[in-house]
């Protein structure tokens, strides 16, 4: 019986540390960034990495903005680190921001909350375009992308307006937040509840970026049913930071990469990653006559299976 047991503990310490060794191989090694925590801002989380590629002439540049329901996250998160080292090698630059959360905007008074981290982004870009030339990428070919609501965020400075003030006498606010492109991973398209409910029957997603939680001892918990019934009070709020209210027919060419197959109307095992967001975006930017790709499995009509697929083709396709 003694050695049965001293058996399965070496038995299992094996399984255990094989499994670990597999792990650390399958991840992905992240290349030395070129400069690190870069600030753009005052705030400690408003800063930035960057990742040269080598080039002679001036590079395209992913703009990434990580996810983590604007609460937390990475800025060299795994959806970034699977692609980073293919894009340099394509000599396709790389910037990752960190930028304020929610809970940051909250004690900051900042009303809707989710204003901080998307003006953030914008403040991140405008502020990288004042170094194209010290960087070497080319300021009209800069790509956003991200995760999650690090894609939420991408498609609304890829939606909004031009935020460039060109009568500041700021350097960083004249600049553009145009984009070239984007490429995003399962993002949520929209911040309005209805239509949320109505694409996803279980949604229970996007309370938090307009302040909106439950009560209680516990911070900062969703609650859409109080989301759902607020909704009218919120409108203008929406109309100014949902992606999908966003969309005109000058927007900037979309990828869109969701892992499920989209099912309108149903409840799915993840609303709040729900390729239900993807198509019904998709089929918004078509109606614009706005360039748009939906990948999921089994999609009809996707060229690019992989969002580093698609930034490689689309950022440097007349260069070939």
């Amino acid at each position: 019986m003694i050695y049965q047991i001293r058996l399965l503990v070496a038995v299992t310490a094996l399984v255990i540390g094989c499994n670990a060794v597999a792990q650390a191989q399958s991840a992905p090694k992240a290349p030395e960034p070129t400069l690190s925590k870069v600030p753009y801002g005052q705030h400690p989380k408003q800063f930035l990495y960057f990742w040269q590629a080598e080039s002679d002439s001036p590079t395209p540049l992913l703009f990434y903005i990580h996810g983590g329901g604007w609460r937390g996250g990475d800025p060299q998160d795994k959806n970034l680190l699977n692609m980073l080292s293919i894009l340099l090698e394509h000599k396709i630059s790389v910037v990752s921001i960190q930028y304020r959360y929610i809970q940051d905007a909250v004690a900051a008074d900042i009303k809707p909350p989710v204003k901080a981290p998307l003006q953030d982004a914008a403040r991140a870009l405008q502020f990288v375009r004042t170094h194209a030339a010290q960087w070497n990428f080319d300021p009209q070919r800069i790509a956003a992308s991200g995760g999650s609501a690090g894609g939420c965020t991408s498609l609304w400075l890829a939606f909004h307006d031009d935020m460039a003030d060109l009568d500041s006498e700021d350097p960083v606010a004249r600049q553009s937040t145009r984009l070239f492109c984007t490429a995003t991973i399962r993002p949520q398209t929209t911040l309005d509840p209805v239509q949320m409910k109505q694409w996803t029957p279980n949604s229970n997603y996007g309370s938090h970026a307009f302040g909106i939680f439950k009560p209680g001892p516990k911070e900062f918990q969703l609650d859409f049913d109080a989301f759902l019934a607020q909704r009218d009070a919120i409108a203008d709020w929406i109309a100014e930071y949902s992606p999908y209210a966003l969309v005109s027919s000058d927007d900037p060419a979309t990828y869109l990469f969701y892992s499920n197959t989209p099912a309108i109307g149903k409840k799915q095992g993840d609303p709040t990653h729900t390729s239900n967001f993807g198509l019904k975006l998709h089929e918004h930017l078509q109606s614009k006559n706005v360039e748009s790709e939906l990948y999921y499995p089994g999609a009809p009509d996707a060229k690019h299976h992989t969002v580093h697929a698609y930034l490689i083709d689309r950022l440097t396709r007349n260069e070939k």
